[in-house]
């Protein structure tokens, strides 16, 4: 069996040829048969069986007590809203197979997986038709009834007459926020003509003409047109994803589709817009948008976000198409093309209107993991008595390497040579001090971040590797003492922060030789091996992980700041921590290491203290906080009440309150406020397509994540202070 090293990147899937590993979370089902399974089927579950129980970093055996949580795992890979499966299928099921599945999968025997996905399927066309006959008759929008849409903890209905109550709801609920988002839009369309000179946004005027209702039914139509295109080798990968889940969130099996898009991934060349996706964990009808490829056309247009939701995608030769209810696979066939053909994609922030998405044209392209490198700059800095101080900034997008180049002896690129040069240049410049940016960085090769780190400390170990059978690989810094920056420094990193730049981040953080300042990062602390001579498709396997030079490890708790700044991600299920099945952090004996310094307890308070104080008085800061506590009235474990005005009075709530948000931070800048939350999203929408038009260099920083850079240097310049008043 072939194996191919991984780096320490998180398994990022790259749209424009790319396929979703974890689709088997969308809850979709096939035709009324499930296929027929063949050899090939059955030699690649032995083969994904026997790995799982004798390779994975675990270690753990695939006994009765693995398979009934595979089993477990299968429910909910299938039925991720607990609405589909009745409590009855579970039992039934359980006991047929519950003590026996490990030995099926091991055996290669099918039949169990494909028993319960065809009971999958009768649910789910009971489901259908049941909507559709629904939709058929008024509904009304105003009753005193409530309905909690998040049911994943929830336990599985016990009856048909309960779990139709619910679709009732659920349908209902969905027309409601759809009536609500159409009367919005067309409030805006309004505005946008009747503004057209001002904005120039007619592109953005959507006039739609169906109803909610006809919308919604369309939806369903396309998400019951799935039923009759999923084959058997997509049962399989569902099934084989959910016994290496049962291992951990980064072990994947791909189906032969899949595995083929990987392999044209591995070659660097891809033609579309770089960006990886996966359907949205609270609503798999969404396609949440995980990570943006450095260098790719929705990376440059500066308009498009991790974790922001897919709802729509247009193409030069047709008109906005609503995805919501497609497929990964669908939206990816729907966003790729030719290169230099454009695409519009239609995104929104989660737990925001459909009124605040945004049509974002990208120009398709030949996206390179490395286009765009490391990015560095100088900013000036007020210390404490006005002395303006010259700062480097390090933008690290990832820790990206050329592999295919090195390994053909051409010249290549990687973020160590890009950073060297960079650190060269800053050093003649005479800067103050140094802020290395990581935000949102997935991480990247493991040899370039041990080369990273060897550019600031002098020697000693970097990172330690635990593989599977306990044995524990120390890298070391080889450059033999030589450190090609030696001034003060601080890491900025948050939630986005993982693998890679979290052994950076680590590394720093222990040595002492900078501090840490952002939010706890990611928590992706694990690598995996690549298998791609598999009997069918390729599949990926987590067998190490990575521990700090001190015996902790960053997986799952991360590397925590020594300053904490505001967390645009507060509250969002998103990270290693809010994954089902991570591996545990745990320690190991830590390596002999010299710090190149340390900050006390009481400093470290001082610095927090003086950080908390310009952060409560910094516009920027308090804009972001109050979209993150507007951002968490929306809970959808809670109970909301299926009436229109009360969902509406709800939603013009939000919105005065995002709108007041804005305003402040104008106000607070000498910017005149706007007049209402139209205004405001149509001059968003304007000021984004402006920006999308100037190349990446000349795009000014936006205020809200400047002022991260800032508040890093500031911290900085205060930790100086403190040094320099030791006794």
């Amino acid at each position: 069996m072939q194996y191919k090293q991984l780096t320490a990147s998180v398994f990022a899937l790259l749209m424009g040829g790319a396929i979703l590993g974890q689709s088997y979370q969308t809850a979709i089902a096939a035709s009324t048969s499930v296929g027929q399974i063949n050899n090939e089927q059955r030699q690649v579950t032995r083969q994904v069986a026997a790995l799982l129980d004798r390779s994975h970093y675990l270690d753990k055996r695939m006994d009765a007590a693995t398979g009934r949580q595979i089993l477990s795992d299968y429910f909910d890979a299938l039925d991720p809203n607990h609405s589909v499966f009745l409590q009855s299928d579970i039992d039934e099921f359980t006991q047929k197979y519950g003590n026996s599945f490990a030995d099926y999968l091991k055996r290669g025997d099918l039949k169990p997986g494909f028993e319960i996905y065809q009971r999958f399927i009768e649910r789910s066309k009971a489901y259908y038709s049941f909507a559709d006959s629904f939709l058929k008759s008024p509904v009304s929008l105003q009753s005193n009834e409530t309905v909690i849409m998040n049911r994943e903890k929830l336990p599985r209905f016990k009856t048909v007459a309960e779990q139709r109550d619910f679709w009732r709801k659920q349908l209902t609920y969905q027309l409601i926020g759809m009536t609500i988002n159409q009367d919005e839009d067309k409030n805006k369309d309004k505005f946008l003509q009747e503004n057209a000179d001002k904005y120039n946004a007619s592109d953005l005027v959507k006039n739609e003409t169906r109803s909610p209702s006809q919308v919604l039914d369309q939806r369903l139509k396309r998400q019951y047109a799935q039923l009759q295109r999923i084959d058997s080798d997509q049962i399989v990968e569902t099934l084989l994803n959910a016994a290496m889940a049962a291992y951990d969130p980064h072990s994947n099996y791909f189906a032969p589709v899949q595995a083929n898009e990987m392999q044209i991934q591995s070659t660097l060349e891809l033609v579309g817009i770089g960006v990886s996706i996966q359907p949205d964990r609270k609503n798999p009808d969404y396609t949440r948008i995980i990570s943006l490829v450095d260098g790719g056309p929705a990376a440059r247009s500066g308009q498009i976000k991790p974790n922001d939701l897919i709802i729509g995608v247009s193409t030069e030769d047709k008109g906005m198409v609503d995805t919501v209810g497609y497929s990964t696979r669908e939206v990816v066939n729907l966003i790729r093309g030719k290169k230099g053909s454009s695409v519009t994609v239609r995104v929104k922030a989660p737990n925001t209107p459909d009124s605040s998405a945004r049509n974002v044209t990208l120009i398709r392209d030949v996206i390179k993991q490395e286009e765009s490198g490391v990015n560095h700059r100088v900013i000036s800095v007020k210390d404490k008595n006005g002395q303006a101080k010259k700062i480097g900034v390090l933008e690290i997008p990832s820790f990206y390497l050329n592999y295919k180049a090195r390994r053909a002896g051409e010249d290549y690129r990687s973020v160590s040579i890009d950073t060297e040069k960079a650190l060269k240049a800053l050093n003649q410049q005479n800067i103050d001090g140094l802020v290395v940016d990581l935000r949102d960085d997935p991480g990247g090769s493991l040899d370039e971040v041990a080369k990273m780190i060897g550019l600031f400390i002098k020697s000693g170990p970097l990172v330690q590797i635990r593989d599977n059978r306990g044995n524990i690989q120390v890298y070391e810094d080889e450059d033999k003492g030589k450190q090609l920056y030696t001034g003060p420094m601080t890491v900025l990193i948050n939630q986005g922060s993982a693998s890679a730049s979290e052994i950076f981040a680590a590394a720093i953080q222990d040595y002492g030789r900078g501090l840490i300042v952002g939010s706890t990062s990611t928590g992706k602390g694990s690598a995996q091996i690549q298998l791609d001579n598999l009997a069918l498709g390729s599949a990926t396997l987590t067998q190490r992980k990575f521990y700090r030079i001190t015996g902790g490890s960053t997986q799952n708790k991360g590397v925590v700041p020594d300053v904490p700044l505001v967390n645009i991600y507060e509250g969002m299920e998103f990270g290693e921590r809010s994954m089902k099945n991570a591996l545990a952090w745990d320690t190991i004996r830590a390596a002999p290491y010299q710090p190149a310094g340390n900050y006390s307890r009481e400093t470290l308070q001082s610095l927090n203290a003086l950080s908390q104080q310009r952060q409560a008085a910094n516009a920027q800061f308090a804009y972001l906080s109050q979209l993150n506590r507007i951002r968490n009235e929306e809970d959808d474990k809670k109970p909301v009440k299926l009436d229109i005005n009360d969902r509406r009075t709800f939603r013009k709530n939000i919105e005065a309150k995002m709108l007041a948000a804005e305003n402040a931070r104008r106000q607070a800048n000498g910017e005149s406020p706007y007049s209402t939350w139209t205004a405001y999203q149509a001059a968003q929408d304007a000021e984004l397509e402006v920006r999308s038009r100037l190349k990446q260099a000349e795009r000014p920083k936006l205020p809200e994540n400047e002022a991260f850079v800032i508040e890093a240097a500031n911290v900085m310049l205060d930790a100086q202070t403190a040094n320099n008043q030791r006794p």
